[in-house]
């Protein structure tokens, strides 16, 4: 955790021009190398809200709160009340320079594959644009979500997940919550982001960052 609480995360690559890369895409958490992290090992379980702590006496299975899936990656998203889909999700990793890809096509969205999948336990991380060229893209509806708002992710098992928002917020990028949005949790969570607050054209991007926070509600 030392080393995810001490990184800056500056997420500025989601609203580009199509020939244009951001110097300060958010550096991957806790990432030193090309190897996938195991999905398999036990975290290190922390709530995104202060709670009380369990006993040293409780086990794994007693500090997971809510349902979990097991890992399968996903395929499609969907808002269903915000029409908002992305008919594919493209894999995201992360840059020469440390960097987390963003989406190459501003009509989809992408997931961080080096994170836990949707469904599994801990934070999915699915991020897109809000716009590209000054035309809406795929998550240019983002900050309309509101609590209790359902979002669906298809995933290669067959399976749909189904995710209800907790909370929407917008940070400024020079104080981005990285540990809330990466940092392991005690349940299967969502996050999706993309970019928001005031336009600087001097740049092309904005200042700030809006993140939805979702939680595994069931499946199907």
């Amino acid at each position: 955790m030392t080393g995810l609480l001490g990184l800056l995360l500056l997420i500025a690559g989601l609203v580009l021009v199509p020939a244009l890369r951001s110097p300060d895409a958010p550096p991957a958490p806790g990432r030193n190398t090309g190897a996938r992290p195991s999905r398999t090992a036990p975290p290190t379980l922390v709530d995104e809200e202060p709670r009380d702590t369990p006993s040293r006496s409780s086990g794994l299975q007693d500090l997971v709160t809510g349902p979990v899936l097991p890992a399968a990656d996903p395929v499609l998203l969907t808002i269903p009340r915000l029409g908002i889909s992305s008919s594919s999700l493209e894999s995201l990793g992360v840059d020469d320079k440390g960097a987390m890809e963003v989406p190459q096509d501003p009509a989809e969205a992408g997931w961080y594959e080096l994170g836990p999948p949707p469904g599994a336990l801990g934070p999915a991380v699915i991020a897109g644009h809000v716009t590209w060229n000054q035309v809406p893209a795929v998550f240019y509806r983002l900050t309309e979500l509101r609590r209790g708002d359902v979002v669906e992710i298809t995933r290669t098992d067959g399976r749909v997940a189904v995710f209800e928002i907790i909370r929407v917020r917008l940070y400024d990028k020079s104080s981005f919550p990285t540990r809330m949005v990466f940092g392991p949790i005690d349940h299967a969570g969502l996050r999706l982001i993309t970019c928001g607050g005031a336009y600087e054209r001097s740049v092309s991007r904005y200042r700030g960052n809006v993140v939805a926070f979702a939680r595994l509600l069931s499946s199907h």
